[in-house]
């Protein structure tokens, strides 16, 4: 499925998905209720202006996309508002609330996705987030990609995929690795410096012993 949404698209299927999962009580949302949601000024970046036209313009899009329309059975006069990407991406929560923030807020590093998905889903770990950001990389058609890491950073950023590829879905698996392999090229060595300096520490042991016979 070749999907490709401009920016406010993005945001309005961001805005959708969050609230279901942060206000469920509130969903889903009226067209008026789901331009606040966009215009929001909190957790969003960069902060918008849209109008009515505007967002009813993505909610047409999107629904030609299978991503949004209508909402099914709303007990309601006023016309309402959902996503429907658990039925196209079929995701697990913690995908979800990352592809949300994502969506709202453009590319953030791994911590700062576990500090902002915290209102939808909780990660125990950096390393969970890291497993899902990898599965999200690895589809069969990449819905998240590496950024190169900034100089100075130590992390690196992840983006959405969404609204196009910056990087070839290769080059995104490719980076993803090199940070790995990274990783444990700097463990190894941090590793081997401590062996050496236990072999000393044992070395001068066992010339006190020495001294003490």
């Amino acid at each position: 499925m070749d999907i490709h949404l401009s920016e406010v698209e993005a945001r309005v299927l961001g805005a959708l998905i969050e609230k279901e999962i942060t206000t469920p009580d509130y969903y889903p949302l009226s067209l008026n209720a789901l331009v606040n949601a966009c215009n929001q000024k909190n957790n969003r970046d960069p902060v918008m202006n849209l109008g009515e036209k505007a967002v009813r313009q993505a909610l047409d899009a999107l629904q030609s996309q299978r991503l949004a329309g209508h909402a099914s059975g709303a007990e309601s006069r006023v016309t309402k508002y959902e996503h429907r990407v658990q039925e196209v991406f079929n995701f697990t929560r913690g995908e979800t609330a990352i592809l949300c923030v994502l969506l709202l807020r453009g590319p953030q590093t791994p911590g700062e996705l576990r500090a902002r998905t915290e209102r939808m889903f909780t990660f125990e770990h950096l390393d969970d987030v890291q497993a899902t950001l990898q599965r999200l990389v690895e589809r069969d058609v990449p819905l998240v990609a590496v950024l190169q890491r900034q100089p100075g950073t130590k992390e690196s950023r992840y983006m959405h995929l969404l609204s196009g590829h910056m990087n070839t879905p290769t080059e995104s698996k490719t980076v993803f690795r090199d940070e790995e392999h990274g990783r444990m090229a700097q463990f190894e060595e941090e590793f081997g410096k401590l062996r050496v300096e236990l072999d000393e520490v044992k070395r001068q042991l066992e010339e006190l012993r020495k001294l003490f016979e």
